[in-house]
């Protein structure tokens, strides 16, 4: 199997680890036909970007127990899927991306330039 690649074209790095990440639980957002959601961008999410998701029906910030999610704070690097942080994109409310996370296929629905303007300055 070949190694995922990032935004950048070189080898995917984790996302997080703490909270555990990706579609996979693995820390990587990497993807397989599995992932119908398609959790490619490694954000690091904010408290407005947490609100704007919780409108919008994708409530990232409430622990779900039985499903083992601790509930995302501020600060938190997250697998989002590509959809959910263009909505909020697109609304103004950005959460930084880190590049050296992001899963390549984000290309097919984002401009890499719209992601380096909203590159999180450095990794946690």
């Amino acid at each position: 199997m070949a190694t995922a690649k990032n935004v950048l074209g070189t080898p995917l790095k984790s996302c997080s680890t703490q909270p555990l990440t990706g579609f996979y639980r693995n820390g990587c957002c990497d993807t397989g036909p599995d992932d119908l959601g398609l959790h490619l961008v490694c954000t690091r999410v904010t408290a407005a970007f947490l609100a704007h998701q919780k409108q919008i029906g994708n409530d990232l910030s409430t622990p779900i127990r039985e499903y083992g999610f601790p509930g995302l704070r501020p600060g938190d690097q997250w697998c989002l899927c590509v959809t959910r942080w263009k909505e909020s994109f697109e609304a103004g409310i950005i959460a930084p991306v880190v590049l050296e996370a992001t899963h390549m296929s984000t290309l097919e629905f984002v401009d890499l330039e719209d992601l380096q303007r909203h590159a999180a300055v450095e990794s946690v």
